[in-house]
């Protein structure tokens, strides 16, 4: 089950990160985080700028809504999304996977 926190109009969740995959995905749940795989390299930040990106497309949401607020040189990260409800974040698992 995928640790969800609301804290001030802002829904924040643990992401699992897998980069220089064949195509942008979410792959499912693994350990309490969305698990995420993407295109971009982890070289100079381009996967976390990739993951916002994702995020933001799928939550329908601007990119600036989607903040990483840990684990910016790690494959776990906690991610702050503003503007979405913990429902719209659970779809995304219903939904994808």
């Amino acid at each position: 089950m995928l640790e969800l926190q609301t804290r001030e109009g802002a829904v924040i969740f643990p992401v699992r990160v897998q980069s220089r995959a064949s195509k942008d995905e979410l792959t499912g749940v693994m350990g309490g985080a969305l698990k995420v795989r993407l295109r971009a390299p982890a070289l100079e930040g381009r996967a976390n700028e990739a993951l916002c990106e994702f995020l933001a497309q799928l939550l329908k949401t601007p990119k600036a809504a989607v903040r990483i607020l840990s684990g910016h040189h790690s494959r776990s990260k906690r991610v702050e999304v503003r503007g979405v409800t913990e429902l719209q974040v659970l779809a995304l698992v219903t939904r994808e996977v």
